[in-house]
């Protein structure tokens, strides 16, 4: 009897090239999959690496779209984030505001992160000031999720990735709805505090096709999300989308490697702001952001090549970003009086080159890059509702200038177990449009725009150890780092008053300007170890940074401050345990040190200490069931503290039960 002919089983993944080998002097942490399936959220997810900064103590589970930034290390966290967040290598960074919106990304969806901390330069670029989080898309497998819980919070996701012959196929999708939560607790709250609700959605495909040239990839993606601000009539809703082209071939002995990318990406968000009045029994419309689009445009090609002990890439990449926003503002009387068009256009084109040298137990590796930097085509019209009398016309000179940025380190494995590496970098963070062009408002506090800002540059030097064994793994890094032209909200003048340019600012409220302000220096250390003791897994995470800033001439009054929302102390530590087969507990205890809402040091903001578990039972080898409990001690986390003493805080106690597949 004939049998039948063999079948060839092609697996085609996404067009991506190894990681860099150049990476592994840095201090770089990798989360697989493993570590992102029991959070709700991705930068829930990356947290658990030390060093990791959200803006305001809060996670997307209730953060204004303008506020979450994300930077690593507490050097000088900002709304805008300090660090590159990428997939498969695009970014995903707001062209317009420099956030990251997480949920346009479904955890089930990422199947690996790489955190590289320290400046990005060579293969990274703009935006990698602190450091950059490379996150890598499901080319396999299938996982879908569904819980209800607390606050009325309800979630529902998919990811589902397979190959036909030469085509791979991947699809996720994901919804989120949440009554939310009030911030202001006790007796300070009242009347004009409200709950945080969300909805948000989101939906991306892939097409990978197995070409002779190598993986093609073509990807779509579009997300949704309406949220309160805890404020009466204060709301946000933040959507777009990104289509990216990717080719891409890995490095063999014989030949060469590359890649090729196109990507565009385009945002638009509504965001409306309130005064709040003294006994906080009524909100009045401040300022409604009605629309802002933009648009960010980009690409990167990159050959690598391995020969022997020695492995180099060099490439090229550019960015344009352009946007503008769409704002009333001055209200009176019961309407707004004045109307605000403020935007313009940024770039960045650079070539680098990036190589690492292998040599018995030594590795040595190092890049530089030149960058031409660009604001261009500002503008900021303010004109009278009732007459069109231009009240303010503004049109900032065109700027730019070259910047040249580089990276060096060597790693010495001593022994099979023991390592040892030194590094040092410098890297540069444009400002967004968001900073040049656009003021904001938070309650009663304002804050300018200035488009004369530089870009913020950063130099710094770090020296690790690392152990590891069967059981587990123990990792110091010692670090200095110094921020040169650190973009800052600097307080110029409190209210009530008005001011040129700002107008009225009223009782309790303060006015602010984005500044240049001389340089921050910090000081740190971070350490990461993990140990299996029998059934137990335990993990602990610590960073420790004394960051201070030199406000210089621009803002003397800072000099010998710690930079807003940058605390001395964070660390967690993570307990799981598998006491029957099939039942899994695990638990994280997460602490931060006290920090500072505002660049005076004036509104502390104090210590949090916050408690999880999860319990997962397997129900079969590819259903499991899990309950969750989110700050099960219902610690009162201070997120936020106005000029008068009224106390925001992040998320109370949230318990959910949820259902997930898995194969």
């Amino acid at each position: 009897m004939d049998q039948a002919p063999a079948v060839e089983h092609v697996v085609v993944t996404a067009a991506r090239l190894p990681p860099l080998t150049s990476d592994a002097v840095f201090s770089i942490q990798r989360l697989d999959a493993g570590a992102l399936r029991s959070a709700q959220r991705v930068d829930e997810a990356i947290l658990r690496a030390p060093g990791i900064s959200l803006f305001r103590r809060t996670s997307s589970f209730s953060a204004n779209p303008t506020t979450q930034g994300v930077s690593l290390r507490a050097i000088a966290p900002s709304g805008a984030g300090r660090a590159l967040v990428t997939l498969d290598r695009t970014p995903l960074n707001d062209p317009f505001g420099g956030w990251v919106i997480w949920s346009q990304l479904a955890p089930e969806s990422i199947e690996g992160a790489d955190i590289v901390r320290g400046a990005g330069a060579g293969p990274y670029g703009a935006g990698a000031l602190t450091g950059t989080i490379n996150l890598r898309e499901r080319s396999s497998g299938v996982v879908a999720e569904v819980s209800a819980g607390g606050l009325g919070s309800g979630r529902a996701a998919v990811a589902v990735a397979s190959s036909v012959g030469a085509i791979g196929v991947f699809a996720t999708a994901q919804h989120e709805t949440s009554q939310g939560y009030v911030p202001v607790r006790g007796a300070r709250r009242g009347a004009a505090d409200v709950a945080t609700d969300l909805e948000s959605w989101s939906l991306a495909g892939r097409i990978d096709y197995a070409t002779p040239l190598g993986p093609l990839s073509l990807r779509g993606g579009v997300y949704d999300e309406q949220r309160g601000a805890g404020l009466g009539r204060a709301r946000a809703h933040a959507r777009g989308d990104i289509v990216s082209v990717t080719i891409a071939k890995a490095p063999t002995k014989e030949n060469f490697g590359w890649r090729l990318q196109a990507w565009r990406r385009t945002s638009d968000l509504f965001n409306s702001s309130v005064s709040v009045a003294a006994d906080r029994a009524i909100t009045t419309p401040a300022n409604s952001q009605d629309a802002t689009p933009a648009s960010g445009t980009g690409f990167g090609a990159a050959v690598r090549r391995q020969t022997g002990p020695l492995e180099w890439e060099v490439g090229a990449d550019a960015r344009i970003n352009e946007g503008e926003e769409h704002e009333r503002f001055r209200y009176l009387t019961g309407a707004y009086t004045r109307t605000r068009i403020a935007g313009g256009e940024t770039s960045v084109v650079g070539l680098y080159l990036d190589g690492a040298w292998s040599h018995g137990d030594w590795l040595v590796a190092g890049g530089a890059r030149v960058d031409r930097w660009r604001n261009s085509h500002g503008v900021r019209i303010e004109r009278d509702v009732a007459t069109g009398v231009v009240t303010l016309d503004e049109r900032p000179t065109d700027r730019g200038a070259d910047l040249f940025s580089a990276r060096f380190g060597m790693k010495h494995e001593i022994s099979q177990t023991l390592s040892i590496r030194a590094a040092a970098y410098s890297g540069f963070r444009p400002a967004t449009l968001n900073e040049l062009h656009r003021p904001f408002r938070v309650g009663n506090d304002v804050t300018e725009a200035n488009a004369s800002l530089q870009p913020e540059r950063l130099f710094g030097m770090e020296t690790g150890v690392a152990h590891r064994s069967d059981g587990g793994m123990i990792e110091v890094t010692a670090f200095w780092n110094r921020l040169g032209d650190p973009i800052t909200n600097v307080t110029i003048g409190e209210g009530p008053a008005t001011f040129v340019r700002a107008g009225f600012v009223p009782a309790g409220g303060v006015l602010r300007e984005r500044r240049n302000v001389g340089f921050v220096d910090a000081v740190g250390l971070e350490g990461r170890a993990e140990q299996t003791l029998g059934p137990v897994d335990l993990s602990f995470a610590v960073a420790v940074t004394d960051a201070r800033v030199d406000g210089g001439a621009a803002a003397a009054q800072l000099t010998g401050k710690r930079p807003a929302q940058a605390p001395i102390w964070s660390g967690m530590l993570g307990v799981s345990v598998t006491p029957v087969d099939g039942f899994d507990l695990h638990a994280d205890l997460a602490y931060e040190g006290q920090r500072f809402e505002d660049d005076l040091n004036s509104r502390t903001l104090g210590a949090a200490l916050r408690l999880g578990l999860r319990a997962d039972w397997r129900i079969s080898p590819h259903v499991s069931a899990y309950l969750t409990a989110d700050n099960l001690l219902d610690a009162e986390v201070e997120a936020a503290r106005t000029v008068d003493g009224v106390v925001g805080h992040a998320a109370p106690r949230i318990l959910r039960i949820g259902l997930r597949v898995e194969r």
